[in-house]
């Protein structure tokens, strides 16, 4: 799901100066979100026994149980949003009739302790600024908004295609299930490479090995919990 964002991150967004809907974070979370649910549903399937009705009727669920949860988590982003947006338009109506000592101790008891930790006075005045700069609104959602949400739920969708199609193209369904979970790691791979790449790891190809480990231990877990 897509995690929380800061202060500074939303203020970024509501200036005049556009980022991406999404960030490389959100999008390869929802990606392994989607990832994780399609194999768990995917993988419960026995292929000692299966045939093309039980393959494909577990399709069928990754397929719906991702619609669903993409649905949910759009949604939740939209309200998140609201909630930030209309949180930062209040803090900026008290920073306005505030002096600047009391405006940086009302910035500084709403940021996030591991924000607040690393934001010096120069970084706290900044954000004063620019909340005097945001525009009195009722933090209503954008265009940008609705596409950023439509993001979210085409890329846990979209997660189901990739590890649901050795079992649409090959008939052996013990060789598609080998090659749906090779399909699997190779994605949590890439996803921990691409993570470790934004977060400036020295070795990204380290990250990936250990997101593809972390994945297939949360998929077994997950099976193990009857999911």
């Amino acid at each position: 799901m897509v995690k929380g964002t800061t202060m500074d991150r939303i203020l970024t967004r509501d200036s005049t100066k556009r980022e991406a809907l999404l960030d490389p974070v959100d999008r390869v979370s929802e990606i392994l979100f989607g990832l994780i649910m399609a194999v768990t549903i995917i993988g419960s399937v026995s292929v000692a026994s299966a045939g093309h009705a039980e393959v494909r009727t577990a399709m069928v669920a990754a397929l719906g149980c991702n619609l669903a949860w993409g649905l949910v988590d759009a949604v939740m982003y939209l309200v998140r949003t609201v909630t930030e947006r209309t949180r930062n338009r209040s803090l900026a109506k008290l920073v306005r009739g505030a002096t600047d000592d009391v405006a940086h101790k009302l910035i500084e008891r709403s940021l996030p302790p591991h924000v607040a930790a690393l934001s010096g006075p120069v970084e706290v005045e900044g954000m004063r600024r620019r909340l005097l700069t945001l525009p009195d609104s009722d933090g209503a959602l954008r265009g940008e908004d609705f596409l950023a949400a439509f993001g979210i739920f085409l890329l846990v969708v979209l997660a189901t295609f990739p590890v649901a199609l050795p079992f649409v193209v090959l008939d052996d369904a013990a060789l598609a299930m080998r090659v749906s979970q090779g399909v699997a790691v190779a994605m949590l791979f890439a996803a921990g490479f691409v993570l470790g790449r934004h977060a400036g790891h020295r070795r990204p190809i380290v990250t990936g090995a250990a997101m593809a480990l972390l994945g297939v231990a949360l998929i077994a877990s997950v099976k193990a919990l009857g999911g």
